[in-house]
């Protein structure tokens, strides 16, 4: 799926994805990322929704964002909330959906100018 962007921003935006891949800036990324408005692109080296651990998370918290967007592949899986203790108490609020909607979400939310970040995953 291509989203569209405005290349005037400056920001990252999430410009396409698929099943195996994902756009920012239209470059592609085919494993899973952090993404937030602004900074680098980083690698989340998590390969599933399945291997997920609180320690995947740490990198998240330190960052302090106001909301994550934690996108679970091509189905919405909900993770088990000890795994997200650490969002919880550093009090980063956090949304739970499918890839596809993570991207689209991420999107609008950076447009209005939050401190938003978005952790993708493919599978």
């Amino acid at each position: 799926m291509k989203l569209h962007s405005d290349p005037q921003s400056g920001l990252n935006t999430i410009t396409g994805y698929g099943l195996d891949y994902i756009m920012v800036n239209s470059q592609t990324y085919q494993h899973p990322i952090l993404v937030s408005p602004e900074g680098p692109i980083e690698n989340w080296f998590n390969l599933d929704f399945a291997a997920l651990s609180s320690a995947d998370f740490a990198p998240i918290a330190n960052k302090k964002p106001e909301v994550v967007i934690l996108g679970t592949g091509p189905q919405q899986h909900f993770p088990k909330p000890e795994l997200m203790k650490l969002l919880i108490e550093a009090k980063i609020g956090f949304e739970v959906m499918d890839s596809q909607a993570a991207c689209r979400t991420y999107n609008i939310l950076m447009g209005e100018g939050r401190q938003v970040l978005a952790a993708i995953l493919l599978k």
